[in-house]
């Protein structure tokens, strides 16, 4: 799923849903109470406990295979969904939204499913952000190579080995502001690494989602983890 061609922008895939249940609640919108979720990892089906969802982003495309989106923004109260902000237009990967379980490493696809979201990241300052926010280095790369013992993490190239063919994460303008998508975190080898929700370059992306600049930022600021935030997204 990496791509190193100049233009084109980085997205990916970064942790396995700890919240699969909670997938089927944003279809009925019910996410009123804390329960017991399940959690992908490596295949397996593990239950993991959740507290009530009070944030939800919901990404709908018309199709697998459109690099085009749809995003709401919702406040969550019990089972009912109150819409903060959108229809905004999002784009994701050059060949679409994956069908549920068939994301890959390096297909250009953005993974469907329900996610949490792990950090903030940036080239540029931090902002009024409530999640911890790491800045992006020129050392600072994100290991997409499956062989490497760290695939699917952050890694500071002055003190381990990023991988073959890292993506750097000092990337303007697309990095300027990025938060990691809770995606495939169990790390397993091929299944995809670093989505990102992070700034539009005018393109598709390689498997993440990506909004304008000033929307991206005001979704960022809006997030709190605290209200256990979620990103659903799916394909029609």
């Amino acid at each position: 799923m990496a791509i190193k061609i100049p233009g084109k922008d980085r997205l990916w895939a970064a942790g396995t849903s700890r919240l699969l249940a909670l997938a089927l609640l944003v279809v009925t919108g019910g996410f009123a109470s804390a329960g017991v979720a399940l959690a992908a990892s490596g295949g397996r089906a593990e239950p993991a406990a959740t507290t009530a969802v009070r944030q939800l982003i919901v990404v709908t495309a018309a199709s697998h295979s459109t690099t085009y989106a749809t995003m709401r923004l919702y406040r969550v109260v019990g089972s009912t969904r109150v819409l903060i902000a959108g229809p905004w237009t999002a784009r994701v990967g050059y060949n679409g939204i994956a069908f549920p379980g068939s994301k890959r490493e390096g297909d250009g696809r953005t993974p469907s499913g329900t996610y949490g979201f792990s950090f903030f990241f940036g080239v540029q300052p931090k902002l009024a952000f409530a999640f911890p926010f790491r800045h992006a280095f020129t050392w600072a790369y994100w290991d997409d190579d499956p062989a490497s013992p760290r695939y699917n993490e952050w890694v500071s190239a002055l003190r381990a080995n990023p991988g073959r063919n890292p993506e750097p994460m000092h990337n303007v303008p697309a990095y300027d502001y990025a938060a990691v998508i809770a995606y495939n975190t169990a790390r397993v080898p091929g299944l995809g690494s670093a989505v990102f929700l992070h700034v539009g370059t005018g393109g598709p992306t390689a498997g993440c989602v990506s909004l304008p600049r000033a929307e991206l930022i005001r979704v960022l600021e809006w997030l709190r983890p605290g209200k256990y935030p979620l990103i659903s997204i799916s394909a029609r």
